[in-house]
């Protein structure tokens, strides 16, 4: 945790070049001409952005608020301002509803971003032993993480305002860019950053051949976004578009590349282990925000255990959020799924996914790192890590990319892909007489829930189904889209609310 509050420091200071973004207060600790002199100075920005990234997608616990509590189906105890959510009542007047209508936090991701594109020549002109690849090699970091954050934007709120340049303090407020525009420019900034990132860091890469700011592989395995993590996240910006051509494109390139930055697929009992696929950092975390125990850093707060755990896991007695009974029958319908199954008595056969399955409160507790990857059930220190994407993700957006192209044995054999590796025989699905697309998107809400896809997955589906008059009057109308903070438009008179929280 210190070495988390000491990059955040760091991002505060590196972030110092307008004095109004959006409403960014300008942190002038250093100036600038003492900032960007180092190798080392580098490394404190690249960090800085990285650090303000996991930040922004974890405040208010916001990822997985905005991608699976959103999507109604957990469900909410004794929290207000939850069960508001699960409500689709974003109007709402909770703490914790205008937070996550403020879309302050990812401009400083933007900022910081801007600002290391900026300066990063400066590094190299100043300090011989920043080299050429370096720059070039942090430069496709910091412009990665900045089109991911705008991507990230325009599936909550939509259209938002449009920043590449730090302004250099004397920014102007703008109004709201039109999300087409800004998604074309975020695949073209990812294809530019992924084609200067390597594979893997300190490992030999053609891209990057040396010890990345000295340190081995190890250190930055899982850590830091690779050329497969541009195509993945690229993957997905193209199925929000309804591009399933790019798509598969897309996915396809990982799927043929994931070897080379040490990514692979994850059983069954690793990924639902304390100490297994969510615990520190690894090279299947195709793209993610590790808490790594071993340096001290974690939280009680920013993590989904704080919303999902409680006795007997840990010594809480009411989760935040659970999966009532009768909705986790209806997900886990399959015999043998390794997740979740249960045997003809209602007995769970495993409690991989759930625990306390008879009891008032389900738990989920799929994900559950307690401190170290332990499992005593007295501490309430989280250290999991914050995952987007990873390659089950990919290959069931593959799957759905093939699918609705018409490729639906192509699509098939993707999703076996998956399947097979959670004990589900992928002729008992095709026995059930369902759609293939169905199926997919079936297998994606039971392999990443929890991950913070869900709301994203339901919106596409409905989008390719066609056959939800509700949810598409709800996308026709824009409430699919988070309302813009009240604070926001006092402050700045360019921007307009979404029509349909008006």
């Amino acid at each position: 945790m210190k070495k988390i509050l000491y990059i955040l420091l760091l991002a505060l200071v590196v972030n110092t070049g307008c004095n109004k973004t959006l409403d960014v207060d300008s942190v002038r600790v250093v100036g600038e001409k003492n900032m960007w002199n180092t190798l080392e100075d580098s490394r404190a920005g690249l960090m800085g952005v990285y650090a303000l990234t996991r930040a922004a997608l974890s405040d208010n616990n916001c990822h997985w608020l905005y991608g699976e509590v959103r999507a109604g189906e957990f469900m909410s105890p004794n929290r207000q301002d939850l069960k508001a959510i699960i409500k689709n009542d974003l109007n709402a007047s909770y703490p914790t509803i205008e937070a996550l209508s403020n879309w302050t936090r990812f401009y400083a991701v933007i900022n910081a971003a801007n600002i290391f594109l900026e300066h990063a020549a400066d590094v190299r002109a100043a300090d011989k032993r920043y080299t050429e690849n370096n720059m070039l090699v942090d430069m496709a970091q910091a412009r990665f993480l900045r089109a991911f954050a705008y991507f990230y934007m325009v599936r909550i709120w939509g259209d938002v305002p449009f920043i590449t340049a730090s302004h250099d303090g004397q920014f102007e407020n703008k109004p709201r860019e039109n999300q087409g525009k800004i998604l074309s420019w975020v695949k073209q900034e990812m294809l530019k950053a992924a084609s200067d990132m390597p594979y893997v860091y300190s490992g030999g890469d053609i891209q990057q051949p040396s010890n990345y700011y000295n340190e081995d592989a190890t250190r930055w395995g899982g850590a830091l976004a690779t050329k497969n993590t541009a195509y993945a996240v690229l993957a997905h910006v193209a199925a929000w578009e309804g591009n399933y051509t790019e798509v598969s494109t897309y996915a396809k390139f990982v799927e043929d590349n994931y070897s080379k930055s040490g990514g692979g697929f994850t059983s069954t009992e690793d990924l639902t282990n304390s100490n297994g696929f969510f615990f520190n950092k690894n090279t299947r975390q195709m793209f993610g925000f590790n808490s790594d125990w071993g340096h001290i850093d974690g939280s009680t707060t920013g993590h989904i255990e704080e919303l999902t755990l409680a006795q007997p896991v840990v010594t809480k007695s009411v989760p935040d959020i659970y999966l009532p009974k009768d909705s986790i029958l209806a997900y886990f319908t399959v015999l043998n799924d390794q997740r979740f199954n249960i045997d003809t008595l209602g007995k769970p056969r495993t409690e991989r996914y759930f625990t306390n399955f008879n009891g008032k409160y389900p738990i989920f507790s799929k994900i559950k790192v307690i401190q170290g990857g332990g499992n005593d059930p007295n501490f309430r220190y989280f250290t999991s890590a914050l995952i987007f994407t990873r390659l089950e993700d990919v290959v069931l957006l593959r799957a759905e990319a093939l699918s609705v192209l018409g490729d639906q044995s192509g699509a098939i054999d993707e999703l076996q892909q998956v399947t097979s590796r959670r004990g589900i025989d992928i002729i008992t699905l095709l026995n059930s007489g369902k759609e293939t697309i169905d199926l997919i998107f079936e297998e994606r809400h039971r392999e990443l829930l929890g991950e913070g896809q869900r709301w994203f997955d339901k919106i596409r589906y409905n989008k390719i189904k066609q056959n939800n008059p509700g949810f598409l009057s709800l996308i026709n109308s824009g409430g699919i889209y988070w309302p813009v903070s009240r604070k926001l438009i006092a402050q700045n008179n360019l921007l307009t609310q979404n029509p349909y929280w008006k």
